[in-house]
């Protein structure tokens, strides 16, 4: 990190779209988009079940220029820490080879300075994703992104319950008790195999 460019992160500054306006604000961008997290298990099931704090999205890393230049007039920061702990972000602009260490990048309305958006690089191979958790885990971006009616892109459910593997806080457990029943067998394959990869011994195993 710089001295001098990082600004202070303020979470309670969160006010994120819904998944239809970034979908609207982004509909120009080619590269393999999709919402990510929590409100992608929503856009699964067709209905929000829950309140969210913000909205995630996730691109491959390589063409996140296309989804920048989309978001032309907003702000850009990549949230990290400092040596104290604190939650701090600095311009996209400024963070040249800290973009590998942190793959988030927080979205600011400038006019309110409120957040609006978190997007993920994520690795990539060409046309396929490749799991930020483990590289061994990758599948073509046509089996990783799916689309509601109205043609939001989301992550399929296997993908982001692979993700809420790693903490299981209380959201995560209803997440899973909510979608595990709806997962296809292909799905629930694939989501066995792959936290048994990742995070051998979890307790979702043997629910799976």
């Amino acid at each position: 990190m710089r001295p001098g460019t990082t600004i202070a992160l303020h979470s309670d500054r969160w006010d994120a779209w819904h998944p239809a306006e970034a979908a609207h604000l982004l509909e120009g961008v080619r590269a393999p988009w999709y919402v990510a997290a929590g409100w992608a298990l929503d856009l699964f099931v067709g209905e929000q079940r829950r309140e969210h704090e913000d909205l995630e999205v996730a691109v491959p890393a390589a063409r996140f220029d296309e989804i920048a230049d989309a978001l032309r007039g907003y702000e850009l920061f990549v949230p990290g820490r400092n040596e104290s702990g604190d939650e701090i972000g600095w311009p996209l602009t400024t963070a040249d080879e800290d973009l590998d260490e942190h793959h988030q990048t927080w979205v600011r309305e400038p006019s309110t300075g409120a957040w609006r958006m978190d997007v993920f690089r994520e690795p990539s191979d060409g046309a396929d994703w490749v799991c930020r958790r483990d590289r061994r885990i990758r599948l073509p971006y046509r089996e990783v992104v799916a689309h509601t009616r109205d043609g939001i892109p989301f992550a399929r459910p296997e993908i982001v319950l692979l993700f809420k593997a790693k903490h299981v806080r209380d959201k995560d457990e209803a997440d899973f008790a909510d979608i595990e029943p709806l997962l296809e067998p292909r799905a629930r394959r694939w989501l066995q195999r792959s936290i048994a990869l990742v995070h051998p011994g979890h307790a979702w195993l043997e629910r799976l």
